[in-house]
């Protein structure tokens, strides 16, 4: 059934329409307050004695393909309080209607501040252009940075993590409520005092979550000593896997006598391979007179001042993670790389078929990558003979000893067992990280002590201690639900808004697009 109602409702609650009309691509509304007196600002005393009258033209939202305008008449009362020494005032419009000197109404004015804080400034301009909103970009950065005062409960869980301003020499932290899923607040910088300041100021924290990182760790331990610190599991795993992989790197020279290569031909290398192959060469003149240096004692800082290297290049030499002949980074292939081998041993060696069967599961490389990949092996397959040429790299060999046997081709697997008869430390250890990989992804903490004493050692044993000193929080990691995915994905939230300004954004900004609209 249609109701019929008047203009007065397509104004703000608290107006009175006396007129309409149409000028041009401009709709104007002349509108006054449907009170009959107001209040004084100063003393609150209410007035009915008029003095003069004035015009306000607010914009306002926009209407059937025009602009709105709204023409207020603004009525100055005079106070008739003694004490109040305010004489003549304006008459104040409601909260809803618009403020005291703003250029539009409340209700345009939220959606100008909800468009700044969803696409800041530029697209926010492209975008109120089509929607008939002459609103500058500035105007937009500006009402997304007013902060309004909402009623937030305090945290008892939050994840703590730092984020970049510039890769390697600028970082900030970010606060993220794990129970409530959004960003509490942005810190300029990872100071510990910082941090510290922030939680001692809210001692309703009961469990914080955060990375294996121990600068965090201690500013909670002086902040909220009663607090659980819970170690993020991701990070758990990904450390055992590094550590794991830096025991394949230290084992290369072993691996390489039992799988039957001894020595490498030059002339079967690519012209890529090749540079790679010499500058592992020069390597190992390197790596020689480091390790000789150490033999002998010379303390590491003493090797870093005669070299010239870096202290952290020296421990890898030291601890033998620099023998990798043939040195691969990561690529979009890279977690691929089980499936395509699979295939490849099931029969399928045409590039295109291998690339279109990856891209029904998800793969987002292009036709080149698969291409060139299947074009190695080939090659390999051709120019290698078995028992000679070169050795498949550590991280290869680090994910076929982690791999299950029956997800494996038959010449993989022989090629682990090789591998795990001759090194039997090697294949201990990876048992070592299957138990622990299990232990975090079943949640098994009473399983975490026996592991301890078990690892310390193992060619593991400097992930067991980093694990040990940080036990609390690594044993809470086993046992309670939190972690720090949540602030992971916040983090990735606030890198795209970075990105979209450019990377120009103050702290404020950033906090207001980040905080508010969580």
């Amino acid at each position: 059934m249609t109701s019929w109602f008047s203009r007065q409702g397509f104004l703000p609650t608290g107006l009175k329409a006396d007129q309409v009309e149409l000028d041009g691509n401009t709709i104007r509304v002349h509108a006054r307050s449907s009170v009959a007196s107001a209040t004084c600002p100063r003393c609150g005393t209410v007035s009915r004695h008029l003095h003069s009258k004035y015009r306000r033209r607010p914009a306002d939202l926009p209407a059937h393909g025009r602009a709105v305008q709204l023409v207020l008449l603004v009525r100055r009362f005079r106070c008739r309080a003694t004490h109040c020494p305010t004489r003549i005032f304006a008459e104040r419009f409601p909260p809803s209607v618009t403020r005291p000197h703003a250029r539009r109404t409340a209700r345009l004015q939220g959606l100008v501040r909800h468009l700044g804080l969803a696409l800041g400034g530029r697209p926010a301009q492209a975008l109120a252009e089509r929607l008939l909103l002459r609103v500058s970009k500035d105007t937009f950065l500006r009402s997304a940075r007013v902060a309004t005062e909402e009623s937030v409960a305090e945290p008892r869980v939050v994840g703590i993590d730092d984020w970049a301003w510039r890769k390697g020499q600028r970082y900030g932290t970010l606060i993220c409520d794990l129970e409530r899923r959004c960003v509490i607040d942005l810190l300029p910088d990872r100071e510990l005092a910082t941090v510290e300041a922030w939680l001692r100021a809210r001692p309703s924290i009961e469990v914080v979550a955060r990375d294996r990182n121990g600068g965090y760790g201690g500013a909670v331990a002086r902040a909220l000593p009663k607090a659980v610190q819970v170690a993020d599991r991701w990070h758990l795993l990904e450390n055992a896997s590094a550590a794991f992989l830096a025991a394949v790197q230290q084992s290369m020279p072993a691996i390489r006598k039992a799988i039957g290569v001894t020595t490498l031909d030059p002339k079967l290398l690519t012209a890529a391979e090749k540079l790679q192959f010499e500058g592992f060469q020069r390597r190992k003149r390197t790596n020689r007179m480091v390790r000789r240096m150490a033999d002998d004692g010379v303390p590491i800082k003493r090797i870093v001042r005669l070299t010239g290297l870096s202290r952290g290049l020296v421990r890898q030499i030291i601890r033998g993670e620099r023998e990798d002949v043939f040195r691969i980074r990561e690529s979009s292939l890279t977690p691929w790389l089980q499936r395509l081998e699979r295939e490849w041993s099931g029969g399928c060696r045409n590039g295109a078929e291998l690339w279109r069967r990856l891209r029904a599961d998800g793969f987002q490389g292009s036709l080149r990558v698969v291409g060139e990949w299947a074009t190695r092996q080939r090659r390999a397959e051709q120019a290698v003979p078995s028992g000679t040429g070169k050795s498949p790299p550590a991280r290869r060999i680090a994910r076929l000893l982690t791999t299950g046997r029956n997800l494996l081709c038959r010449a993989d697997a022989i090629q682990v067992a090789r591998i795990e008869a001759a090194l039997p430390t090697l294949a201990a250890t990876r048992i070592l990280i299957d138990r622990f990989t299990d232990m975090v992804r079943n949640a098994r903490d009473e399983e975490l002590a026996a592991w301890l004493d078990t690892a310390k050692d193992s060619m593991v044993a400097s992930f067991a201690r980093g694990i040990q000193s940080d036990y609390a929080a690594v044993a809470a990691a086993l046992r309670e639900p939190w972690s720090n995915g949540q602030t992971e994905g916040q983090i990735n939230r606030l890198k795209t808004l970075k990105r979209q300004m450019y990377g120009r954004a103050n702290i404020d900004l950033l906090r207001a697009r980040l905080v508010v609209t969580s």
